[in-house]
Order: C-alpha cells, then sequence, then structure tokens
C-alpha cells in the first residue's frame, strides 16, 4: 500500500455518501505496498479502507472483487467491498477504478508464533475450499509467463553470480511447469501474497485476510508455498522455521490433506515462490514508481529465502 494519487476529503466523501457509508469523519493515507493508493476513511458508520488501483484496470478488477465478496459470504474472514444502489463494487475516484471494504479489527502479527501460523493454515485451506465454485477465472497476473518477461529487465542490474541464479532456478521452474505432476497439482483461485501484514489477529485469534489485488487461478500449492516462504522462515536469514511451518502445514492438512503431487512439488514451488518475490522486487526496487510514502523492499531478502530453499529443500 502507498499514495500514488492524492484524494481529498471532498473526493472521498462523496463516495462514502453514494455508498450509503455515512459522513466522512477522517481520511489517512496509508504507509506501506507498492501497487496501489489506499487510505482509511473514517465516517460515522465505521472504519473502511479506500483504494485506488494503480496497475489494474476496469477489466481485470471484477475478478478480485467479486473473489472476495464471494468468500466473505462463505464465512471466509475477508473485507467485504461496499456496493452503490445499483449494486456495483467497483467504483472510479480521481478517474481511476476505485473499492472501499470493511476494515478489519485487530493487527497483523509480525512475529508469529506457531499457533498463529497454524491459524493461517486453516483458513488458507477453508479460502481453497470457498473458491472451488467461484464462476469468474484469471490467471496469476505474476504468474510464470511474467517471471519470463522480467527476469530480463532485471538482468542487468544483478551481479554474475546473482545473474547465473535467477537464470538457473527460472530454467528450473519453466521444467517444472512442463510435467505431468504439475498439471495434475489441483488448483483455483489462490491469494498469491498472504505475508504476514496480509493478515489480521486478535492475540491468537485470527480475524482476516487482506489486499487480494494479486489473486488470480494458481495452484493451491504455490498459495501455501508463498506462505510457508513468510510465515516458516526466520527473517533474518531466510532460514526455514521447522516449527511454524509444520504448525501451518498440519493445520492446513486438517482441513485440505495434500494429494500426492502436491506432496512431491511442494519442494519445487517453495523454489517457485521465492523466486517469483525475488523477481518482483528486484523490479520495483530498481524500477521504482514515485509514491508519496512509497519504500521499496529488499530485493535481496529473497535471494537468501531461495539460496536456503535450494540448498535444503524441505521433505514431507
Amino acid at each position: 500500500m502507498a499514495v500514488f494519487t492524492e484524494v481529498t476529503e471532498t473526493q472521498a466523501n462523496d463516495l462514502m455518501q453514494a455508498l450509503n457509508l455515512g459522513q466522512l469523519t477522517a481520511l489517512r493515507g496509508i504507509e506501506g505496498g507498492i501497487e496501489n493508493t489506499n487510505y482509511f476513511a473514517t465516517t460515522e458508520r465505521g472504519e473502511y479502507v479506500l483504494t485506488l488501483f494503480e496497475r489494474l484496470g476496469f477489466e481485470q478488477l471484477p475478478f478480485y472483487l467479486h473473489l472476495m465478496k464471494h468468500l466473505a459470504e462463505r464465512g471466509i474472514l475477508v473485507p467485504n467491498p461496499a456496493a452503490n444502489p445499483d449494486g456495483d463494487i467497483l467504483h472510479t475516484v480521481c478517474g481511476k477504478p476505485a473499492a472501499v471494504v470493511n476494515k478489519l479489527t485487530g493487527k497483523s502479527q509480525l512475529q508469529p508464533q506457531a499457533v498463529h501460523c497454524a491459524a493461517v493454515g486453516d483458513m488458507l485451506a477453508r479460502m481453497h475450499l470457498a473458491g472451488q465454485d467461484y464462476n469468474r477465472s484469471q490467471p496469476n497476473l505474476r504468474g510464470l509467463p511474467w517471471w519470463n518477461e522480467t527476469v530480463p529487465v532485471v538482468l542487468p542490474y544483478l551481479t554474475p553470480e546473482q545473474a547465473a541464479l535467477i537464470r538457473s532456478e527460472l530454467a528450473y521452474q519453466n521444467h517444472t511447469a512442463a510435467s505431468s505432476a504439475y498439471a495434475a497439482l489441483p488448483r483455483g483461485p489462490v491469494h498469491a501474497d498472504l505475508f504476514r501484514d496480509n493478515v489480521m489477529f486478535d492475540g491468537e485469534q485470527l480475524t482476516g485476510f487482506f489486499d487480494f489485488y494479486f489473486a488470480g487461478v494458481d495452484t493451491w500449492l504455490f498459495d501455501l508455498a508463498v506462505c510457508l516462504n513468510d510465515w516458516g522462515i526466520d527473517l533474518p536469514s531466510g532460514a526455514h522455521d521447522a516449527a511454524r511451518a509444520k504448525a501451518m502445514l498440519a493445520a492446513y492438512q486438517q482441513v485440505r490433506p495434500l494429494s500426492g503431487a502436491e506432496r512431491q512439488l511442494l519442494p519445487a514451488l517453495l523454489r517457485a515462490g521465492a523466486l517469483r518475490f525475488w523477481i518482483s522486487r528486484l523490479w520495483d526496487f530498481h524500477l521504482p514508481r514515485e509514491a508519496a510514502m512509497l519504500t521499496p523492499h529488499d530485493p535481496t531478502h529473497f535471494e537468501r529465502v531461495l539460496r536456503a530453499r535450494v540448498a535444503q529443500p524441505l521433505a514431507l
């Protein structure tokens, strides 16, 4: 989250009134993240998040917004997009597509324990099953085709050692994606970005997943791998944290046991998750966009995670 487009209180209030959410009493830009413009909007009726989409267009956004509504209606703890009297949940602010969702309670758990990881694993599996009958489809826009397009763009910024690693890993992931085991992986709508700062807790109680704007149809195993690469590692070193990872995997499998193909390919998909975020952070760091309150993430973090996953594959 960041602020690329300045929204006035008058503009925000007009939208809140159109959505029957009450009179605006406060508007505050949200720091952090790198994709969209976000504000906390407080009205006399409650607290909301106003998002203006800077990269995604009107043709792509219905997938994300209706997915959130679909999940919310099935008991998954996610923000529910607000509709106008005509039932529209995609709006326009400053000439850009926009949405308003309810603000989740609680706060992010940035130093999770096993109990928090178990709660995420449980809800992630429930989310995957709840999305099975979602009737819209859109690929993961930051999936393998995007990696293949973006690696040549970031290569000039890498050392020879880094370039060798990213080339070899990209080749490995293309090979994996062409395998029969990969074709057998179950898939459906995924969050694809469920890091610690995209989950809210009240103590040990999970209160919601948010920021679905990297979602798409992909393998459920990739979604789980992305989670394990954040919740189940030591952040300073990128090393695997067995206790937290085990708690997440056990809780996930209590709801949806992994298939044989998933168990076989989990090490490869953990590498895929690390590669995806190394590439995107390299891109954001070396080719940044201007925005108020924008701080790109350190790309070397996921380089460390990838090296750790290559050196010590996780065995189930």
